[in-house]
């Protein structure tokens, strides 16, 4: 049998780091934990997310799209883009705000009688 060493031993694979982070994240969020046990989590949390991203984008590189097939029958890649699928509709013009229709001002009723004419 061989000794297997650490340094020869694969790095857990992406779904377990985020297993163990959402573990750590429940823990912290559960509020039991003292003070120093509490920062030793977020610190192993902080780089289980780091190491997650890390692979995430990783994954992202190695990702290609099919472009087409070659004469031999080899398939043809391009990088995957991942901006350049995303598609926005077109934002509608706003409406325009209605204006507060302002009440009719009445002028005070005029005693017929005082009139000149």
């Amino acid at each position: 049998m061989t000794d297997v060493t650490a340094t020869e031993t694969p790095s857990p694979r992406f779904e377990a780091d985020l297993a163990e982070l959402e573990a750590t994240v429940r823990g912290l969020e559960g509020g039991e934990l003292g003070l120093d046990a509490a920062l030793a989590a977020y610190e192993r949390g902080v780089g289980l997310l780091a190491r997650c991203h890390g692979r995430l984008d990783e994954a992202q590189r190695r990702v290609s799209l099919l472009a087409g097939v070659d004469e031999a029958g080899e398939p043809i890649t391009e990088p995957f883009d991942a901006s350049a699928t995303v598609e926005t509709p077109p934002t509608p013009p706003a409406a325009p705000t209605p204006r507060k229709k302002k009440a009719p001002t009445t002028a005070p009723a005029a005693d017929l009688d005082a009139l000149p004419f």
